[in-house]
């Protein structure tokens, strides 16, 4: 029951009001002082200052300075309170005088004078400290989300969420789209990753799985005839935890269009997300619409990623034809058995200690990423020496000369090739990234990373959005030499049908496209596979059968056969949108209530045991791996 302490003496003429509050917290303004308020909220700070005992009182709208005097019959009992306890507080409004007045406050001009005190929840010792932005470990935080939600941060970053898909539900629905909602109990599908499950107890042995994405009912309600959906959609993916990933769910805007093309659903989005990252970036700048297409071939090429951040104005070069012909034997043997040369560009680094930079690269290179190392090449100004045909040394004029074991194994005019090939000058650097072409294209990405960090060359500010487009239909897998699908297998090849049948696999595009911003994947799309023709062989050259595919996607290849329209659409992630936003890179401080890494609830105790008489209704059996013993 809540504990009502005495009034202070002359409160009896305050005017019956609400039970616990006449305003917010954050409410209150100079226009109220020498009136009556009723406030209710958490202790969120106590500071005794001798005669006076003041307490900032904080609800979800803000901060209320309250004030009791020494000589007050509740000052003991207001003195007794512990921070984060809930209390109501009935007194007058008073405006502080000027020295006291906190700018940082909206109610910072004013302040509550206690006349009533009502305990409502005393509040144990706390774990951490709740008025505190100190960073405490990420096990104790979650453990304790309730509290941790109470803190500004994260209380702004669920307030920033909230809003954020407010405002894209408005905007999509201003766009024609109509807002439908799909099952989460469904049918296993192959989205890249594994399903939860949820065993029948109605259907023995069988078991729904919880949706990855809603990709397949998007597309029946499509053949449905229902022209624009999106959904702020739930899914559901077992999978490891990385900093922007969480391991169990995520939320994304998922929507679909009929008889559209690639760039009629480009038109469609890039307004809706540009408004989004325009009305709540805080001033930063936004790419205007429309967002620059990059194929993924030279996204991997010019950046090193299919994710590249376009405010890092460095771009990688291949320079694997200089090396074909030079003298460096190291990097011709690697071309010549299929490899490729990266060129980082590093403008203005020359001018950098040695020590300070290049070493640090290259030990950067070896540490990190696991290479024999990161060559360079730095450009001056100067004369060259070159060598006759007889061996002799001999000087010749060059306006750009390279420094470096590298540069000392290439004629002039392949030093000037190269800096023409990547745009540099003298005082400059260049780095290479040799190898298999998957491995040099790592690496050099990883590397303009590293680089545009150390030479401050990164846009601050800004939010760069770009398309990759244009991805491989197949891939072969490394391992076991097999064609499968490199990205969603619902796409519609480029080509049609003639393309599956006449082209070689990996050769195959396909109508998929991701929209990255800032270096971070917002979401993958594509235009669908509308006819079960093209489905069958699209899938049969990823090695499904007939009957395979039939048993897996029965429920939309049927359809497909009674008439579906062209169709596509994408899923931007509603985690990542508010994480960019809120300019955090771990995802799990922009949702509520999230689990850990190994993708444990810390607060309720998830994943837990069940009762053995719940798993016999199931018909199911636990079989625990075999305990690891000690290593001999």
């Amino acid at each position: 029951m809540p504990c009502t302490l005495v009034s202070q003496p002359g409160a009896d003429h305050l005017s019956p009001m609400h039970a616990y509050r006449s305003h917010t917290c954050g409410e209150l303004r100079l226009a109220d002082a020498g009136s009556t308020a009723r406030l209710s909220g958490w202790v969120h700070r106590k500071r005794d200052h001798g005669q006076l005992l003041f307490i900032d009182l904080r609800d979800h709208y803000g901060i209320t300075q309250c004030v009791i005097d020494v000589s007050a019959p509740l000052f003991t009992a207001a003195e007794a309170l512990r921070l984060e306890s809930v209390v109501t507080v009935t007194g007058r409004i008073a405006a502080r005088t000027l020295d006291t007045v906190n700018p940082s406050l909206p109610t910072g001009e004013i302040e509550l004078i206690i006349a009533e005190l009502t305990v409502q929840s005393v509040a144990e010792p706390l774990p951490f400290p709740v008025n505190s932005e100190a960073e405490y470990p990420e096990e104790i935080r979650l453990t304790y989300r309730f509290l941790d939600l109470r803190r500004e941060r994260m209380h702004a970053n669920i307030m920033l969420r909230a809003q954020v898909v407010a405002s894209i539900r408005r905007r999509m629905i201003e766009q024609g789209f109509t807002e439908f909602q799909t099952p989460i109990l469904t049918a296993s599908s192959p989205e890249g990753a594994r399903d939860y499950l949820v065993p029948s107890r109605l259907h023995p042995g069988t078991f729904y799985a919880l949706p990855q994405a809603p990709q397949q009912f998007k597309q029946l309600l499509m053949v449905a005839g229902f022209d624009r959906y999106f959904q702020i959609a739930p899914c559901f993916r077992d999978e490891a935890g990385r900093a922007d990933r969480s391991p169990t769910e995520f939320y994304q805007l998922d929507f679909e269009m009929s008889f559209v093309t690639q760039e009629d659903v480009f038109a469609a989005i890039e307004p809706v997300l540009h408004a989004v990252f325009e009305e709540f970036g805080r001033g930063r700048a936004v790419t205007p619409a429309p967002f620059p297409r990059i194929t993924y071939a030279d996204a991997l090429l010019r950046y090193g990623t299919d994710k590249p951040d376009l405010r890092n104005p460095l771009v990688i070069a291949d320079v694997s034809e200089v090396f074909a012909g030079s003298k460096f034997r190291a990097f011709k043997r690697i071309i010549d058995t299929g490899g490729v040369v990266r060129a980082i560009p590093a403008p203005g680094a020359a001018s950098r200690p040695r020590s300070s930079f290049l070493d640090k690269m290259d030990d950067w290179a070896k540490s990190e990423m696991g290479a024999p190392g990161l060559g360079y090449i730095v450009f001056e100004k100067g004369k060259a020496e070159s060598f006759g045909a007889g061996g002799e040394a001999k000087e010749c004029e060059s306006e750009l000369i390279g420094r470096g074991p590298i540069a000392n194994n290439l004629a002039p005019e392949e030093i000037v090739r190269i800096a023409a090939l990547t745009g540099l000058g003298a005082g400059d650097v260049v780095f290479f990234a040799a190898g298999a072409k998957s491995d040099a294209e790592r690496l050099a990405g990883q590397a303009r990373i590293r680089i545009g960090e150390e030479l401050g060359l990164i846009e601050e500010d800004t939010f760069r959005f770009c398309w990759i487009v244009d991805f491989p239909m197949y891939e072969r897998d490394a391992e076991t030499g097999k064609i499968g699908f490199s990205h969603n297998p619902f796409s519609m090849p480029q080509g049609g049908l003639a393309a599956l049948e006449r082209q070689d696999p990996l050769d195959i595009l396909a109508y998929q496209y991701d929209i990255v911003c800032n270096g971070v994947e917002l979401s993958s799309g594509a235009i669908r596979n509308h006819r079960p023709d093209i489905m069958y062989k699209a899938f049969a050259i990823a090695g499904y059968s007939t009957a395979e595919v039939e048993a897996r996607f029965g429920g939309m290849l049927n359809a497909f056969k009674y008439g579906a329209p062209p169709h596509g659409g994408s899923a931007p992630g509603i985690d990542r949108i508010v994480m960019l936003l809120a300019d955090t890179p771990n995802i799990r401080e922009v949702v509520g209530f999230a689990v850990n890494q190994q993708a444990q609830d810390l607060m309720m105790g998830a994943p837990a045991p069940v009762p053995p008489e719940r798993l016999r209704e199931l018909h199911l059996r636990v079989v625990l791996p075999p305990e690891k013993g000690p290593r001999s």
